[in-house]
């Protein structure tokens, strides 16, 4: 062997040992290290298409299980690792060991990664290990288990290489198998071969029809143009007399990039009497020396050509792949480094410090929030103290607006309520304390709003305390912590709302005790008069002008007529209320008085007087009350956020403190969930292990 080709050996032994070390490291860490897809060689084939022959021959040992349906239950990756024998061995023959394996030797074994230390010379011992294990994932039943056994072995008669060897690929359940047997072992080798780091051996018997090969179909599937499939053409003795798979190997049926390999396995007659394998070896290298189809190419068929044809795919694939596994790698260790520190580190955190720290990030974060000032300011809808503000300047805003006055008083009680308040003396204008009790009455309606407003706004303190309560990570390893710290908020935005709502109240009561018609903005009684006479001379059609003799006669008549006889159509001062009751008296029946009736209620339409009336205090009601709704639309958020905001910004920490930071609570506040106490060990292991990956 040249110098060139034993360095390019032993570069790609340290290659493949890298990859190995990889498999293990990950192995141990269950299916957590599957984000990082190692290098491998997956075999692909149906059941008896002879891949566990093909991987014997490859190893040189019988170790593998044996028996008709199901052997191979789970995946079970093999690393094969090239050991030199000692140069000091005399005559390089190596020394039995006694056992039932009469071909174990001190240079070759086998060790598990389940069994760390333990080392298996004994070949047989190999595969009773291997029935054993998997007997305790799955059960004796034909089901199977996608969690692999690790086997390495140490030889010096084998190339180093890695191969998963996965279950067969069956159609009919057989025996106790379950009913989807086929899907399951369908989706677990899918699962495997769809990797992109995967090459697929892909085993079939020569004597079948090529195109009804079930591996090859499945590896069609991952991968359409075979850049990374191998096929191994199995059973190549057993073909017919006078046919060959010559046009296989050439290409010429279903080309692989990589191309096709034939072996020549042991028959089960061979395996009966117990032939050995490097006499099996022996008589494959000449089926292929004196074959007429096969002598031209016989250097480049059978297991010894396969082995070295594998370990140099897989020496080239790793070297394309490693660099990618690096960066994964390093992406994966900074991932699981950032989590690691959110648990608290492998060791967790001091009690004390946990808490200050959670009540001063959540204090900081609550004030961050209503501010705005935070940095994960949503794109698609309003979040925290913007939220508020829509509170204050929409919903609030626009539900005082829409209170109207007169909707629950129309113009017949206004007319009412002007002669109950005149009390027993008519009154010559229109009356003050009408105006005052409709008004009050009125403004007593805004206290609904504001104590609603007080309410949503409480309710987005709670959603802004749900948000932090999900956000901030120590909240997931402290649920007892988490659930303190809700109470002791939650029952502080409580005990704020008592004199927040007492002050929106008590402005409303301050608005009605005292009705201020000197405020600049009121319109007055004079120029609410003067703008109702206006609308009514608009509406009154125009009368006819008398000349000066008419109005001398009708002043001259006028001041010798005062008397207390009313004119015939002019209506009394209470016309309205008794209009019916005067239509169904005789003008015969001669003066009559009767007792008022129990229910004194206007009977008729407003008269001329009457309607002015109205009008004025409806003009004055409207102008006050608009200036009250301005001044509860700006009063309210203010008096909201001093007593009930900026106070929880300003004293929620120290109710925290008062309530969280107490010796006695701390220990049982920090108790941790199973899950998290579970995760940090999972990830910690994680870390562990990635930093082995990466050096």
């Amino acid at each position: 062997m040249s110098a060139s080709s034993t360095m390019s050996t032993g570069l790609g032994h340290e290659i493949v040992s890298v990859i190995n070390k990889l498999q293990d490291v990950f192995s141990t860490i269950g299916s957590s290290g599957s984000q990082i897809d190692l290098p491998q060689i997956c075999v692909l084939g149906s059941q008896s298409s002879g891949k566990s022959s093909v991987l014997e021959n490859i190893v040189g040992r019988d170790f593998l299980p044996r028996g008709t349906g199901i052997v191979t239950r789970r995946p079970l990756v093999l690393q094969l690792i090239h050991r030199p024998a000692p140069a000091s061995q005399p005559n390089g023959t190596p020394v039995k060991m006694n056992g039932p394996d009469k071909f174990a030797n001190e240079h070759e074994w086998g060790e598990f990664l389940h069994l760390p230390g333990q080392k298996f010379y004994d070949f047989s011992k190999i595969r009773e290990e291997i029935v054993r294990d998997t007997e305790a994932k799955t059960g004796r039943n034909a089901g199977i288990s996608p969690q692999p056994i690790n086997l390495r072995i140490f030889s010096p008669n084998v190339l180093t290489l890695t191969l998963v060897d996965l279950p067969g690929l069956t159609k009919v359940p057989v025996g106790d198998q379950p009913k989807d047997i086929e899907k399951q072992i369908k989706d677990m080798l899918v699962k495997y071969i769809s990797r992109p780091s995967c090459i697929i051996l892909a085993v079939t018997a020569a004597n079948t029809d090529l195109a009804n090969s079930d591996g090859l179909k499945l590896a069609r599937e991952v991968d359409p143009e075979g850049t990374r499939t191998i096929g191994v053409l199995t059973k190549v003795d057993l073909m017919d007399q006078g046919t060959d798979v010559v046009d296989i190997l050439a290409g010429r049926v279903i080309p692989l990039r990589l191309g096709y390999v034939p072996v020549v396995n042991r028959g089960q007659r061979d395996i009966d009497t117990s032939k050995s394998i490097s006499a099996a070896l022996e008589a494959e290298r000449q089926f292929f020396e004196n074959h007429p189809s096969y002598k031209g190419k016989a250097p480049y068929c059978g297991t010894p050509f396969l082995a070295r044809k594998l370990n140099m795919i897989l020496m080239q694939h790793i070297r394309a792949t490693l660099p990618d596994i690096k960066a994964r790698i390093s992406q994966q260790l900074a991932k699981f480094n950032a989590e690691l520190a959110s648990l608290g580190g492998p060791m967790g955190d001091s009690s004390g410090n946990v808490v200050l720290s959670v009540i001063t990030e959540f204090t900081n974060e609550f004030r961050t929030v209503i501010d705005g000032n935070t940095n994960d300011l949503s794109l698609n809808e309003l979040s925290g103290g913007a939220r508020i503000s829509f509170v204050f300047h929409e919903l609030f805003n626009h539900g005082v607006r829409s209170i109207d006055p007169f909707d629950q008083v129309k113009d017949g009680d206004i007319r009412t309520i002007l002669y109950n308040s005149s009390g027993s003396t008519p009154s010559l204008f229109v009356g003050t304390q009408a105006f005052e009790v409709i008004i009050k009455q009125q403004i007593k309606r805004l206290e609904e709003p504001g104590l609603k407003c007080c309410q949503l706004i409480y309710d987005e303190l709670i959603r802004i305390l749900g948000q932090l309560l999900q956000k901030i990570q120590m909240f997931r390893r402290f649920p007892a912590l988490k659930d303190r710290f809700n109470s002791v908020v939650v029952n502080f935005f409580k005990t704020a709302m008592n004199p927040t709502t007492k002050l929106v109240s008590d402005m409303v009561a301050m608005q009605t005790c005292y009705v201020n018609t000197t405020h600049p903005d009121f319109l007055g009684g004079h120029k609410a008069m003067a703008i109702v006479q206006d609308r009514l001379n608009v509406n009154k059609p125009p009368t006819p002008q008398p000349d000066a003799k008419s109005n001398r006669l009708a002043a001259s008549h006028n001041s010798r007529d005062l008397d207390v006889e009313p004119k015939k159509d002019e209506p009394s001062f209470f016309g309205s209320f008794f209009s019916s009751a005067k239509k169904g008296q005789s003008k015969k029946a001669g003066p009559v008085m009767e007792a008022p009736p129990p229910v004194i209620r206007p009977q008729s339409a407003l008269s001329d007087r009457e309607t002015m009336e109205t009008e004025v205090i409806k003009l004055l009601i409207n102008s006050y009350f608009n200036i009250v709704k301005r001044e509860m639309i700006d009063m309210v958020p203010k008096a909201i956020v001093y007593t009930l905001v900026n106070h929880s910004k300003e004293n929620l920490q120290r109710e925290l403190l008062q309530e969280l930071y107490k010796p006695d609570v701390l220990d049982d506040l920090l108790k941790e969930s199973e899950f998290v106490i579970n995760r940090r060990k999972e990830v910690a292991t994680m870390v562990v292990a990635l930093n082995k990956a990466e050096e």
